[in-house]
């Protein structure tokens, strides 16, 4: 099994529920792995694999379009990848405010969304 990650990828966005988010906005972690079975694609070139260059792109468009739940926004990524990608087996994505509108809170908060997928 191969795990393509990309991990700490900083965002801003206007993504929430509550007004303040939507008008100054917020600075996003986005996590990500995708697993792939490596077995039935021999390692030939970018075509046999999951680039990770255009998963980026895919995260990035999704990230700049305002949406009010975290949730969704993962769950429309990791379709895009699997359309993309039909052969992955597995993909995990988290999203994190780095400054919740939570009063005296310090740290981040998110969402994680895992996603299994049987063959292509």
């Amino acid at each position: 099994m191969v795990t393509v990650q990309l991990h700490n990828l900083i965002f801003s966005g206007r993504h929430g529920v509550f007004k303040e988010e939507l008008t100054t906005g917020n600075t996003f972690e986005v996590n990500l792995d995708v697993s792939y079975d490596e077995s039935d694609r021999p390692f030939t070139g970018l075509d046999s694999i999951v680039n990770y260059v255009s998963i980026f792109g895919i995260i990035k468009e999704r990230m700049h379009q305002p949406s009010p739940l975290l949730e969704k926004i993962a769950e429309e990524i990791i379709i895009k990848i699997k359309e993309q990608y039909p052969f992955i087996r597995e993909a995990v994505l988290s999203i994190y405010k780095l400054q919740a509108p939570i009063g005296n809170f310090q740290g981040k908060a998110g969402m994680t969304l895992h996603k299994k997928f049987n063959g292509e």
